[in-house]
This record gives C-alpha cells, sequence and structure tokens, in this order.
C-alpha cells in the first residue's frame, strides 16, 4: 500500500475520536437526562456518523478510485455527518437547550439525501473506472 490521501485518512481519524467522544457523552451523559427516545434518537447520528468516518476512512486508502469520486464522496459525507448526525444531536437534547430546536427537523433528511447522493457517486465512479 503506497498510496493513499492524507486528508481524508487525517479527517477520519480525527472524526472517529470525536465520534466516540460524542458516543460516550450520550451513553453517560445523557442517559441520566433525557427520555429513552432521545437517548435512542441520539444513538441512531453516533452510528450514522461512525459509519461513514469509517468508510471515509476506507476511501482515503482506495488507490483505485479517482480523485474527483473521492473528493465529491468526502463532501457528500462530510456535510452528510455535520446535517443528519448534527441535527439529530440537537433534536434529541431539545429538552436540555435553551433555544428552540425545530428548525433542524427539516435538516435531518437533507444530511440522509447527502449521505445516499455520497454512495451513489461512489458507485458511479466505481463503474466508470477502465
Amino acid at each position: 500500500m503506497n498510496y493513499f490521501d492524507k486528508k481524508i485518512v487525517i479527517t477520519s481519524c480525527l472524526l472517529a475520536a470525536l465520534t466516540i467522544a460524542i458516543g460516550a457523552y450520550g451513553a453517560h451523559g445523557l442517559k441520566e437526562l433525557v427520555d429513552a427516545g432521545a437517548l435512542n434518537t441520539f444513538e441512531t447520528g453516533v452510528r450514522y456518523q461512525m459509519y461513514h468516518v469509517l468508510a471515509l476512512f476506507v476511501l482515503g486508502f482506495a488507490e483505485k478510485i479517482p480523485e474527483a469520486t473521492r473528493s465529491w464522496v468526502f463532501w457528500f459525507f462530510i456535510f452528510g455527518i455535520i446535517l443528519f448526525s448534527g441535527s439529530i444531536y440537537l433534536l434529541s437534547m431539545k429538552e436540555l437547550l435553551s433555544f428552540n430546536v425545530s428548525f433542524a427537523g427539516p435538516i435531518t433528511p437533507i444530511g440522509g439525501l447527502l449521505f445516499i447522493f455520497g454512495w451513489l457517486r461512489l458507485a458511479y465512479g466505481l463503474l466508470t473506472i477502465k
């Protein structure tokens, strides 16, 4: 293995550490503060974030994937994490926050669409490899 995309691999490593910290906060800090439904929602955000962080890590080492594909997938997944998981974190902690987070509800499916677009762009990029 002689090639790796340093930006993608380092970003995925940092996001993995952040994801573990967020998950630990959910498992230990939020458990006593929110109801079971909110905690379950929070865990969904953590799970989807980690899935896509791991996909980014693999993507960073995928030498045969064209640069344009890697770049598109990277940004789709990054913004998907921010919008999908970020909005879920806000919504699951709405009881604890001093501001209205209802604006985050419509953001969640946009983040989910970005995840889907990222996977579809990856599939397209792989299909076009000669």
